[in-house]
């Protein structure tokens, strides 16, 4: 069913209750969809949860926008919620996407002595339309890093405080 496999990972300064809490909001986890960015051809995509908020198995994420000028849109549901270790999600019939066809994405927490070691993965396949079967074929992979990527940066920010800006005064001491 799915092709393709792309998964990153980070250790972060966090529990693993906290790391599963943070990512278990998934309008949250998801907000690099939410921005225009030169990724989504300019577009975004707007991000809605069903009553189960995408906080248990079979509970629905719903995501529809415009990229390129295109109406996108899908429908994910949660097939494994298990806090504080797993969460995995995958589209449900046929996604309106241009270079991934079906997909399961998931995160992995597992603790460490220092807090957890956390992964992001998605499984994928290629679209079905000729065109977009290529545009797969030729971006799908980059596609697939660049999600990955955004949600496993936007929890290491999270967890991460931003070091401070050193100034003329406080550089020279």
């Amino acid at each position: 069913m799915f092709d393709r496999h792309y998964e990153d990972a980070a250790d972060l300064r966090a529990e693993p209750s906290d790391v599963f809490a943070y990512i278990d909001d998934h309008v949250q986890f998801s907000s690099h969809m939410h921005e225009s960015s030169w990724m989504m051809g300019g577009g975004q995509m707007s991000t809605r949860v069903d009553d189960g908020e995408g906080r248990a198995v079979g509970s629905h994420i719903f995501m529809n926008g415009r990229v390129l000028g295109l109406h996108l849109e899908l429908d994910e549901i949660v097939t494994v919620h298990e806090p504080p270790r797993v969460k995995v999600w995958q589209t449900v019939g046929q996604p309106m996407l241009l270079v991934v066809g079906q997909y399961r994405m998931g995160v992995k927490i597992q603790p460490t002595s220092n807090g957890s070691h956390f992964t992001v993965f998605i499984d994928y396949a290629f679209p079905d339309g000729i065109w977009t079967y290529w545009l797969g074929r030729l971006f799908g992979g980059m596609y697939a890093r660049w999600c990955v990527k955004q949600m496993l940066d936007g929890v290491v920010r999270h967890f991460v405080p931003p070091k401070p800006i050193a100034t003329a005064a406080t550089a020279n001491r």
